[in-house]
């Protein structure tokens, strides 16, 4: 039974991308069969996997979508890639922006990303799905095929504002298309425990949020070297295996697989 969870948060540079490269192959790591889907148009996540150039990528998340809405035969052999730590993964560039723009007039728009998924989740035991920093079409669509949100907050700005928006943009989908969508926990990114703003911060959200959505017990650390993966193509186990960040991402894998 395959499990597909939305990595979702619409401020930008609270680590989803990080975190989304190194749960995905933390999964991998303990022999889960994975998928992992770049729904930015940034294409972080596919340079963070090795493609230094998104934009010149031939078949990517848009031109896969973009088949299903036309009904044409998709290749998944073109669009599924291989990563050398035993993973799969699905390419973003900057066509993705504008096939949101394009598909405000197809018909069940919400549901294009599900139709394509649908027919590949039997290959995988979790299919993680990198969202954009918005809640725009691609987001909802995310969030449409998903079984949970996991949703990563920076432990350096209170994010009310934007959680409260995404918490309200969650419910909405749960309501209306998906009724099985569950909010996994948060994970706090960029933790510096030494300061006092952290742990303020920490404290906020707990009292906030924590009896109605739950806060992951593992804590990813502030870490100039988990920021230099990315250049890398490499994840943090194999840039910094012994480090705290890898350390604190083994245990986020833990947790994850408790709530199987």
């Amino acid at each position: 039974m395959c499990k597909v969870i939305a990595i979702a948060n619409q401020k930008g540079g609270v680590g989803k991308t990080t975190t989304t490269v190194n749960l995905g192959i933390g999964l991998a790591r303990k022999g889960k069969r994975v998928l992992l889907i770049d729904a930015d148009p940034q294409g972080s996540m596919t340079v963070s996997l090795g493609i230094d150039e998104p934009d010149k990528i031939e078949y990517s998340l848009a031109n896969v979508l973009m088949d299903v809405v036309n009904e044409e035969e998709i290749d998944y052999a073109k669009i599924i890639l291989k990563h050398e730590e035993n993973i799969d993964f699905i390419p973003a560039n900057i066509e993705l922006a504008g096939l949101e723009v394009s598909m405000v007039n197809v018909m069940s728009r919400e549901l294009v990303m599900k139709r394509f998924i649908s027919n590949i989740k039997e290959n995988y035991d979790y299919i993680l799905i990198d969202c954009m920093p918005s809640l725009g079409m691609i987001t909802i669509n995310a969030l449409v095929c998903a079984n949970s949100v996991l949703i990563p907050v920076q432990a350096s700005y209170l994010p009310v504002k934007g959680l409260q928006q995404l918490i309200k943009t969650i419910s909405r989908v749960r309501r209306q298309i998906n009724p099985e969508l569950k909010i996994e926990g948060m994970v706090m990114t960029m933790v510096d425990m030494r300061s006092n703003y952290t742990k303020d911060i920490l404290e906020a959200l707990e009292s906030t949020y924590g009896e109605t959505i739950g806060i992951f017990d593992s804590r990813i650390p502030m870490s100039v070297r988990a920021a230099e993966t990315s250049a890398e193509g490499k994840s943090i186990y194999i840039h910094d295996p012994k480090g705290k960040v890898a350390r604190s991402y083994e245990e986020l894998t833990e947790e994850v697989l408790v709530h199987e």
